[in-house]
């Protein structure tokens, strides 16, 4: 059986679940462990719809921009004195952006390769 979609994207999904329940495990409760769990949910939704959609872009810059967030969120919450939360994000956020990063990339190709893979290529014409 073969396996359909980007391996950096079912990676992104992977991150992204791990992520939105680590909150959980670093006892952050309120703001900050909702964001945690906010942030995942946008990497998995982002990237699934990446898996559907090949040459989306905008899919993929989705998934940049939730590592990118999730990144900076110690520095912007001011919990890095909270080590393993912090280091959650760090980790976290920066393979999400790589796995970003890579997979805009590809879907790049693709979207040249195959203008069809995009998502404002279809029209809905009702045939006579």
């Amino acid at each position: 059986m073969r396996v359909k979609g980007r391996w950096a994207d079912w990676a992104a999904i992977a991150l992204g679940l791990m992520v939105g329940l680590s909150w959980v495990a670093h006892g952050m409760y309120g703001f900050s462990g909702g964001l945690f769990f906010i942030l995942g949910l946008g990497v998995i939704l982002a990237a699934t719809m990446s898996l559907t959609r090949p040459g989306s872009l905008t899919t993929e810059i989705g998934v940049v921009a939730g590592g990118a967030v999730l990144f900076s969120l110690p520095w912007l919450l001011g919990f890095t004195h909270i080590l393993g939360a912090a280091l959650t994000a760090w980790i976290g956020g920066g393979a999400i952006l790589v796995l970003g990063v890579y997979g805009l990339t590809k879907a790049r190709a693709a979207r040249r390769r195959d203008p069809e893979l995009a998502w404002g290529t279809h029209e809905n014409v009702v045939s006579e």
